[in-house]
């Protein structure tokens, strides 16, 4: 192997459902034995078959890198071997179930940052998911299951693989499959269908990712465009943005101590995802630093910084006496478009006592759109 072929980064495939037993394993797995009758080097890296027959049936025959053993309070766990794939270095890894989260003393917390050393190695990787795992989604979900998703996947990457593929099947369908025992053992199939299996659920789970899987398309069919665009266009586009023809949308999301930046910051990251926009997350604080605060607003600022961060998010820290004044200034200078806020303990009254730092905002950035998100866990208690 050359060093080129050795620098290749490897593929990311991702088989996108809304629910188990929509068909996600078993379709990947399909691939997968098309791929070897081509000659193809395929291996297993990871393979959860929840005792479904028809999937067990579709792995016979691939090759399987046996799973680490790991020893945690008293009982043993078997994660997938990430170094042993390496050493193997298959041209191509099934890695099932993307979100999951490694036993503690695994060299990596989650299994997707496992994906990324493989990919980073040069080997392409086909890899199962369901929709509400997807961290933008999480307050979206929950309103909807009222089940808050403990295991999530950061946004970008999923928008790094190079095919998104919805592994689709009808609510009717999947509910048929799982009162016929296919998805779950007929005890764990009944608590099922009194709590996340149903039927509204799976319809507004299924739309979620039905609208996921086109964005993810039409991501990449707009990626394919730029690549294809002449030098006199890219010229032609840049010439037009330089004039003002041209906005790149620009959101900036204000973060608090409050619980509710997590929420804001998903929001935000979503719809800088859909308008193609970059993103700011700030906090206003009176000193250059953070240590000035008490230890438990620190700490909760931190948190979300990093959040912010790990979403791929910039992150500032504003110096500034007066919040409103700071962010309105900061978002006019970077050219902002959009300001996200949370509504924080909003009263009617405080109008009268010169509005919180929310109206305050909206009354000095009147040339900028502006967003005010109500925390509706908040709402509804």
């Amino acid at each position: 192997m050359n060093d080129s072929q050795s620098r290749r980064r490897g593929r990311l495939k991702v088989f996108l459902g809304y629910a188990a037993g929509v068909g996600k394993t078993y379709r990947m797995l399909e691939e997968a034995q098309r791929l070897k009758q081509e000659g193809v080097d395929v291996v297993v890296g990871y393979f959860e078959s929840h005792g479904r027959k028809d999937t067990i049936e579709k792995v016979k025959g691939l090759e399987a890198v046996p799973r680490r053993k790991i020893q945690y309070r008293g009982a043993t766990f078997e994660e997938m071997d990430t170094p042993a794939v390496l050493k193997r270095r298959p041209a191509v890894c099934l890695v099932d179930e993307l979100a999951h989260t490694n036993i503690p003393g695994s060299e990596r917390s989650k299994r997707w940052e496992d994906v990324l050393i493989l990919l980073d190695a040069g080997i392409d990787v086909y890899t199962t998911m369901n929709v509400q795992h997807l961290e933008s989604l999480n307050d979206q979900v929950q309103q909807i299951t009222g089940i808050r998703m403990s295991e999530t996947i950061p946004d970008w990457v999923i928008k790094e693989a190079d095919e998104v593929v919805m592994t689709d099947a009808t609510p009717e369908a999947l509910l048929n499959r799982l009162k016929r025992g296919v998805i779950y053992d007929p005890e764990k199939a009944q608590r099922a269908l009194e709590n996340f299996f149903r039927e509204s659920n799976l319809v507004a789970l299924r739309e979620l990712a039905l609208r996921q899987t086109a964005h993810e398309v039409e991501l990449r069919l707009e990626e394919g465009d730029r690549r294809s665009e002449i030098p006199s266009k890219q010229a032609e586009k840049a010439r037009a943005q330089d004039a003002g023809i041209l906005i790149r949308e620009r959101i900036l999301i204000h973060i608090t101590a409050d619980p509710s930046a997590a929420m804001l910051i998903r929001r935000g990251r979503r719809v800088a995802d859909y308008l193609r926009a970059d993103c700011f997350a700030v906090y206003v604080c009176p000193h250059p630093d953070l240590s000035v605060l008490q230890p438990e607003e620190r700490e909760a600022v931190e948190k979300h910084l990093n959040f912010a961060r790990n979403l791929h998010i910039e992150t500032r820290v504003l110096q500034g006496n007066h919040v409103a004044e700071t962010i309105v200034d900061f978002a006019r200078r970077q050219r902002v478009t959009q300001i996200l806020l949370a509504r924080i303990n909003f009263r009617p009254w405080t109008r009268f006592l010169g509005g919180n730092v929310v109206s305050q905002v909206v009354r000095a950035a009147e040339d900028i759109r502006i967003t005010i998100v109500a925390d509706r866990r908040r709402a509804a208690r």
